[in-house]
């Protein structure tokens, strides 16, 4: 169920407001381009700035817009154990496929707290678990031995591995097997990553470009590589102006010259600069998606 181009969507806002109409056009939009499967409130969703109220109701909207033609994994994860249980629990309730559940950020736990937060959430809820390990951010990494010991818990199912590391996908491969699911939270290696045993990525570039990043991880899971370098070759440059500034600053506005969406973020996350915004333009034009001027 979980592999291919799996969109990290963008929140949109309003005036300070979730942008509800707007979510559900961007949903649509992933989906007709052929995406093949969607995280509401992940980090680039700006979770970490939606209320409880509406982090849920957003994830309701998706779930209402993909009514069923693609998965929906929702970001369910916090750094506070009984937090993560409660978002676990309302998502199910919600009807998601799965829960995206981060890493516990600030608190920097050791490897036996990593498991007792996952193997707790398990517990309270039966729902898949994508782990997802992004230590940029949370300041912990989960280890691939680590990982190992979580992925026995019964509802774990994947991760989404955001360490740009690919040596990891065999490690997981060589404790875990072929069935356990490995997604990319990291565009620019994306590639590589599927060579090494990966089958998808949970991805920022696909909110900018859904169609090229479906058919780049529809031609690596068809094992045509040929196709699979030539996308990858157009979409990288694409991939990194996205993150000359603070995520998901340039990827809002990309789609705002797409005019799909606006610009607009919440504090303490704030619009990109002259020379992201000139990155992002000209890696449009590379990759198809604008005209040179």
């Amino acid at each position: 169920m979980f592999k291919g181009s799996i969109t990290a969507l963008v929140t949109p806002f309003k005036n300070g407001a979730v942008d509800e109409a707007n979510v559900i056009e961007l949903c649509e939009r992933q989906i007709s381009a052929g995406t093949h499967g969607v995280v509401p409130c992940g980090t680039t969703g700006e979770s970490a700035t939606l209320t409880f109220e509406e982090h849920m109701r957003v994830i309701e909207l998706v779930v209402q817009c993909a009514g069923g033609r693609v998965p929906v994994i929702a970001g369910t994860g916090s750094n506070s154990t009984s937090v993560a249980i409660q978002n676990q629990a309302r998502a199910k309730a919600l009807g998601v496929d799965a829960g995206l559940v981060v890493a516990p950020y600030y608190n920097k736990p050791n490897a036996e707290g990593l498991y007792q937060h996952y193997k707790a959430i398990n517990d309270a809820v039966d729902l898949p678990i994508i782990v997802y390990n992004v230590p940029g951010r949370t300041v912990v990494d989960i280890d691939v031995e680590t990982v190992a010991r979580i992925a026995g818990l019964s509802n774990v199912v994947g991760i989404k591995d955001a360490t740009g590391d690919l040596a990891r996908v065999s490690g997981h491969r060589r404790l875990l097997g072929e069935d356990f699911i490995q997604l990319s939270g990291d565009d620019p290696t994306a590639l590589g990553f599927n060579a090494s045993g990966g089958i998808g990525a949970i991805s920022v570039t696909s909110n900018v470009a859904p169609q090229l990043c479906a058919q780049f991880q529809n031609a690596t899971l068809e094992g045509d590589w040929d196709t699979a370098r030539a996308l990858n070759d157009r979409l990288t440059p694409l991939h990194h102006a996205l993150f000359s500034s603070a995520s998901p600053g340039p990827s809002k506005y990309a789609m705002s010259l797409l005019g799909v969406t606006g610009v607009e973020m919440r504090l303490p996350l704030t619009a990109p600069g002259e020379a992201s915004q000139r990155a992002v333009r000209e890696a449009m034009v590379i990759a198809g998606l604008l005209d040179r001027p």
